[in-house]
């Protein structure tokens, strides 16, 4: 028995609705797809954005915090630096969300990188181990606001993301020192085993005044001996890289200072003797940075090995002709410097050491 003409009309369109039906079903997981990718893209780049504003905050308090360890003669101002690296944490925000806590540790980190991780206030610091604050900044659970929002997080099954990130700084001593940032008169390395304590990275006190030692330069003074049993001179004048002995280029120098960058392993011209004129233009009273010599010899190039603070408190001509002062710490060139080298004193701007 043949079926009724409705039904054999329904049964003919039947296959097309099933591709009617396909063609949708293929378009809403097509959509779908693409929704996801695109919710990803988006979500990378948005994380990506809120993870750099975070480390510009971790960076930023990490260098308030250095830049408050000096000023102490007792040594890094531990203190000091954790007070202002966590006051510099809610100056930023991340996402729109003002950052109001962080975590913040203060000690030494070593710039050879052994250790590779913040050491103990309390260890004695060797020639590479340096001040420094580390700080931490999350956006996590109860933290800052809490994790990082996802856009269209449903359909990636991920409706937030923890986001932290971590910054040192530190306040080092340099290994170059950019022009006119040097005084021309050069420093004996022996010198600092009697009146540096390198224990301590502090200059030596006399008990007699609960001062800094002081002791007198240029004049051809010696004190002690080196290791090897020469005479310790205290220091001479120096025309850092040329061969000029003469009044006029040194006058120049202690107005001007050094005319191109100097580094450690650079050789520098010791001058042969002290010009008595030139101890009424001395700035005494003030802090400078000098190079340091293995060993000062008149008439010859020395090699720098390290660059040093020094205060003038006196400065005397006539028979005498000597510069009196002595040895600072936690002074922070206020001429461009950078590199590293061992700690006498002078300190470059607080920088990221991670």
């Amino acid at each position: 028995m043949r079926p009724p003409t409705a039904l054999r009309h329904i049964a003919r369109r039947s296959p097309r609705r099933q591709q009617q039906g396909s063609v949708v079903l293929f378009f809403l997981l097509f959509l779908t797809a693409l929704l996801s990718f695109g919710a990803f893209a988006i979500n990378v780049a948005h994380v990506d954005v809120v993870r750099n504003e975070m480390q510009n905050a971790a960076d930023a308090a990490a260098l308030a915090g250095a830049g408050a360890l000096l000023g102490s003669a007792a040594g890094p101002t531990w203190t000091s630096g954790q007070t202002a690296a966590l006051g510099a944490i809610g100056l930023n925000a991340s996402d729109g969300q003002v950052l109001s806590s962080g975590t913040v540790q203060t000690g030494y980190w070593n710039l050879s990188g052994t250790p590779s991780a913040l050491q103990a206030q309390t260890i004695t610091p060797g020639p590479y181990d340096v001040p420094a604050v580390q700080v931490t900044v999350d956006r996590a659970n109860g933290v800052n606001g809490g994790p990082v929002a996802m856009v269209l997080g449903k359909l990636l099954n991920l409706l937030s993301v923890p986001i932290g990130a971590t910054a040192v700084a530190v306040v080092a001593a340099p290994g170059t020192i950019g022009a006119g940032g040097l005084f021309p008169v050069a420093l004996d390395q022996c010198i600092f085993d009697q009146y540096w304590n390198s224990s301590t990275n502090q200059p030596r006190l006399d008990p007699s005044t609960g001062q800094p030692y002081e002791f007198q330069i240029t004049n051809g003074y010696a004190y002690g001996s080196s290791d090897d049993g020469s005479d310790c001179s205290a220091g001479q004048w120096t025309s850092f890289l040329v061969n000029a002995d003469n009044v006029p280029t040194i006058r120049d120098l202690m107005a001007n200072g050094n005319p191109s960058p100097l580094s450690i392993g650079d050789s520098i011209w010791i001058e042969p003797g002290a010009k008595t004129t030139l101890y009424s233009s001395v700035p005494v009273g003030t802090t400078v940075v000098i190079p340091v010599a293995t060993q000062i010899s008149a008439k010859t190039y020395v090699t720098i090995v390290a660059f040093a603070a020094f205060h003038i408190d006196a400065s005397v001509g006539g028979s005498g002709k000597y510069i009196q002062g002595h040895f600072v710490s936690d002074y922070q060139i206020p001429s461009s410097a950078s590199g590293n080298g061992p700690n006498y004193g002078a300190y470059v701007a607080p920088r990221l050491a991670l």
